[in-house]
């Protein structure tokens, strides 16, 4: 936190702004499910989130609303509840999308990651808040060995994916072999399952062009298809990459 000027008179800079902290993807069929289990009702879980765990606010009506889907809980209060609900905080969220919610599904205090991967915890943090990985290799091993991070997983939270998919969709619309390369910098796999994946993805794509562009230019389904499959272009690549042989 900046601290406050020692001159009044002189203007403080305006501070950059602040991104607000992401809401993780709560699972709220989960949560009602372990509350069930446990015999316990709305008012058990606010009462224990109240007292034993410092959220005075907390009343039944905001476990029924996160059980219902309304709303979230944030993540001090997700850690909260699964400390109430007997559990982990990530059997009350669903499929981690970011680095903050990966850490949270690992039980992980923002302390413990930058100690693990060698970054100051101020650092790391402002990593969470912009969605945006600055590690070197080493770095990047420790936190993907320390977050059980998947390949696919590791590229979405270290900001790949954008230029992934960039690089993908001039693959499939142009000559893939020139695009193995680049694709090789960002995915680190295999050049074999690379070209199987990128061969296969042009493939298709051209496939759905041939379709738009037959009969007089194809009905609006060909050309929507097509579009689509550009759109889910970083999916299609990992679906590819699976099914790659060994």
């Amino acid at each position: 936190m900046r601290r406050p000027s020692a001159r009044p008179s002189q203007s403080a800079p305006t501070p950059p702004p602040q991104t607000a902290p992401t809401t993780p993807p709560f699972n709220a069929p989960a949560a009602r499910r372990l509350r069930a289990a446990l015999g316990m009702t709305p008012e058990h879980v606010a009462h224990g989130m109240r007292v034993s765990y410092g959220h005075p606010r907390i009343t039944p009506d905001h476990v029924i609303d996160w059980e219902r889907g309304a709303s979230a809980p944030s993540n001090s209060e997700l850690t909260a509840l699964a400390g109430v609900l007997w559990c982990s905080p990530g059997e009350l969220i669903g499929r981690p999308r970011t680095l903050r919610e990966h850490r949270i599904a690992r039980c992980l205090a923002p302390e413990d990651v930058a100690r693990a991967v060698g970054h100051e915890v101020h650092a790391y943090l402002r990593m969470e808040e912009t969605d945006t990985w600055r590690g070197t290799d080493r770095q990047s091993g420790a936190l993907a060995d320390l977050l059980g991070l998947g390949l696919a997983d590791f590229v979405t939270v270290t900001g790949r994916n954008a230029k992934l998919g960039e690089l993908l969709r001039s693959a499939v619309s142009t000559r893939w072999q020139a695009y193995v390369r680049p694709v090789a910098k960002l995915v680190p796999l295999d050049r074999p399952f690379l070209e199987g994946a990128l061969r296969a993805l042009h493939e298709d794509y051209q496939g759905h062009m041939a379709a738009t562009l037959s009969w007089g230019g194809g009905g609006s389904d060909a050309g929507g298809a097509a579009r689509e499959f550009l759109d889910r272009i970083v999916e299609h690549f990992w679906t590819r990459i699976q099914e790659s042989p060994v």
